[in-house]
This record gives structure tokens, C-alpha cells and sequence, in this order.
């Protein structure tokens, strides 16, 4: 549900900037099935999950939108940053549902592993996607700050596969260190 959830946000996102594109295909919906992308929801995990090693992830298919319809500066950018921003929000609700003891004490103690979870998913999801690195959001925002076309941007797209498997396996530390960090900070745990 993260993953829609992210997904929703760009659409909603670029629907309040003034473009209708994700509403009109039927995509503004939390129901999961539209969103399933059937390689990276289904083929890709289901794999991962049979594979030792116990690195599971898949993405959903993307949310469309017509960025000429956007009514303000830079509105990819802002339309980018709506499906991290909806991860760190999700993270940071179920932070409070652990530090009050609310969410434990009305779900009973054995919530806490899952509450721990997401917030550790959404926290990681929110990171990732902000990686700069097509096709991850952070690309989008770091090249609404360039023009159109520019060999820098262009250079990231051609070598985008080989940008974020480097990325995975030689910062992988760091993402870990800022993940369990950021939930640290959250959670209190």
C-alpha cells in the first residue's frame, strides 16, 4: 500500500498544479489493482523473494501526467517530491503511533515488529526515491533545476542502469546508515 500511496500522491500532486491526466485514466484510486505493474509488482518480487540473499523489492506502475498541464514552475519537481513526501509522512504517523504507545497498547505489543516495518519500508522508499537517478524521482527534481535536453541530463539517461546499480551496491551503506538513523530519530527504538 506504501508503493500506491506514492504513487497516488504524484497524481494527486499534478492534479492540483492543473493537470486532470492521472484522474481521467482512473489512476487517483488507493485500490492496488490499477496500479500493478505486472513485472515489478508480481515477476520481480516473486523471484527476489525465492532467491537467498532476502533483497525483495518491485515498484508499481508510474502514475501518468502531462507536465505541460502544470500551472506553476519547476511543477515536475513538486509533482517528484509528492511520492517521497507521502512516504515520510506514512513513516513519521506510524513513528507516533510507537512512541505514544498508542498503536501498541490499542493493537497489543505484538504490533510493534509490524509498525516497526513500515516505518522502516516507507523510510526507505522515501530515500531511494530520491536518488537522483532516472527513472527515480530524485532525477525529476534535480533536472527541473537544468534546461531541457542538456548533455548533463541526457548522460544520466544513457547510463541510468549502470548510475543506480552502482548506487545500490557501493552507497548501499550509507542509505542503511541514513535509514536506520532517520528511523532511530522517529521511532526512539
Amino acid at each position: 500500500m506504501s508503493v500506491v500511496i506514492h504513487e497516488v500522491s504524484h497524481g494527486w500532486m499534478a492534479y492540483i498544479l492543473g493537470d486532470p491526466t492521472a484522474k481521467m485514466a482512473g489512476r487517483l484510486t488507493l485500490n492496488p489493482i490499477p496500479h500493478i505493474d505486472p513485472v515489478g509488482s508480481i515477476i520481480v518480487p516473486l523471484v527476489l523473494a525465492l532467491l537467498p540473499g532476502g533483497i525483495v523489492f518491485g515498484w508499481a506502475k508510474p502514475v501518468p501526467y502531462n507536465p505541460y498541464n502544470l500551472k506553476v514552475k519547476n511543477g515536475p519537481a513538486y509533482v517528484a517530491l509528492a511520492g517521497p513526501a507521502s512516504n515520510f509522512i506514512i513513516a513519521i504517523i506510524f513513528s507516533l503511533l510507537i512512541r505514544s504507545g498508542v498503536g501498541v497498547s490499542l493493537l497489543g505489543v505484538s504490533a510493534l515488529p509490524i509498525l516497526s516495518t513500515i516505518v522502516l519500508i516507507n523510510i526507505m522508499l522515501g530515500l531511494f526515491n530520491l536518488i537522483p537517478v532516472p527513472p527515480l524521482d530524485g532525477s525529476t527534481i534535480l533536472f527541473s533545476f537544468f534546461p531541457y535536453r542538456s548533455k548533463f541530463v541526457e548522460s544520466f539517461y544513457r547510463y541510468q542502469f549502470i548510475i543506480i546499480l552502482a548506487i545500490i551496491f557501493g552507497a548501499g551503506f550509507i542509505i542503511d546508515k541514513l535509514l536506520t538513523l532517520i528511523f532511530h530519530f522517529l521511532t526512539g527504538l
